[in-house]
């Protein structure tokens, strides 16, 4: 199997109109014009894993050393095949669950490369990297078009993975320069304007959801945060991926009945809460409360903070980076109705 590097491919915008200003690309040209080299910091933390150990271990060892993933090495390829991130241990949760009295052997037992091949032989991916001399808008294009959250950085001619680029690295780098380039208008206008985000079909929890159902969206819906409602509508707190690292944190993955609020309790002291906007912000409010608050997402809510959408970092690289004029003129999307059909988890875990 083959490390294949990303390549700079047509990717389709979001944004359903042409924006009338002449700096209206001022940021695709700046990720043109850096390498992926530029945000490889000097010293970073980097872990791998060989494909040889054990599925449980590797997840403890996320926890321990602090990262959401790692490049997966084959020994006997002599390559990067892969990435195990925090989707894995929800998807082999949700897989081999069955009750809090059946211990789930599979995660106990199994190696990486057993899971591989069991779970991923119908659906398996070659691994998705960059070289370091390429620029940041392929990365950004291989973020989007991939539908990727971390893309490994290769040296081409050592095969050594030198870091992992993230919507959140490549928008905070954008962000320590946006003040030196010219402030095209459409940072003025507001994300119902520009039709940033998601705003239906909304996957959203109850506070009182089983953890087992939560699991269930992440893994059928491909989403990675949901909100959760109490019985108002209201949004009182955010269920995430990244959260479900905590069950293997506290060691408590072997019972899934208990409810999401149940969960969030094994949180770290340090969570702030829910960061919310609304659809009149601006998309600069919008970049400046994603990177200062360093989150992956904001929560779009109304005056009663009832759930009306969620735009990620993934919708504000894709508005501010891929904005050509010839992108945008292929695209055609229907219009966006901000009222949405929210899908509300049940309580019932069969």
């Amino acid at each position: 199997m083959e490390c294949i590097p990303a390549t700079i491919d047509d990717f389709e915008g979001k944004r359903d109109q042409v924006v009338e200003d002449p700096e209206h690309n001022v940021y695709t040209r700046f990720m043109k014009s850096h390498r992926c080299y530029d945000l490889v910091p000097t010293s970073s933390k980097l872990v791998v894993f060989d494909t040889s150990l054990q599925v449980k271990k590797a997840f403890f060892a996320l926890v321990s050393n602090g990262v959401r993933a790692a490049p997966l090495w084959d020994s006997k390829k002599q390559c990067f095949v892969g990435m195990l991130t925090i989707t894995d241990f929800i998807n082999i949760l949700h897989r081999y669950y069955k009750s809090p009295l059946v211990q789930i052997y599979e995660l106990e037992e199994h190696k990486i490369e057993t899971w591989r091949e069991v779970y991923l032989q119908d659906s398996f991916k070659p691994l998705v990297s960059i070289s370091p001399n390429a620029s940041l808008y392929d990365a950004v294009s291989s973020l989007l078009k991939n539908k990727i959250h971390r893309l490994p950085v290769i040296d081409p001619l050592t095969g050594n993975t030198l870091y992992i680029l993230t919507h959140k690295r490549i928008l905070k780098f954008l962000k320590l320069f946006i003040s030196e380039m010219p402030r095209p208008s459409f940072l003025s206008q507001t994300l119902e304007e520009l039709n940033i985000g998601t705003f239906q079909n909304i996957a959203v929890v109850r506070t009182d959801t089983p953890l087992y159902t939560a699991l269930g969206i992440f893994v059928e819906q491909r989403v990675s945060a949901l909100p959760v409602l109490d019985d108002k509508g209201r949004v009182v707190d955010i269920y995430s991926k990244f959260d479900v690292i905590n069950l293997a944190a506290e060691k408590t993955y072997n019972n899934l009945d208990i409810t999401v609020t149940k969960a969030l309790q094994h949180r770290s002291q340090y969570f702030e809460g829910v960061l919310t906007c609304n659809r009149h912000d601006t998309l600069e409010a919008i970049i400046n409360r994603l990177v200062e608050a360093e989150v992956h997402r904001l929560v779009v809510v109304d005056e009663q903070e009832v759930v009306r959408g969620i735009v990620s970092l993934s919708d504000i690289l894709q508005a501010l980076v891929l904005t050509d004029r010839e992108e945008l003129s292929k695209a055609s999307y229907p219009p966006v109705t901000l009222l949405p059909q929210i899908f509300y988890a049940s309580t019932c875990t069969t």
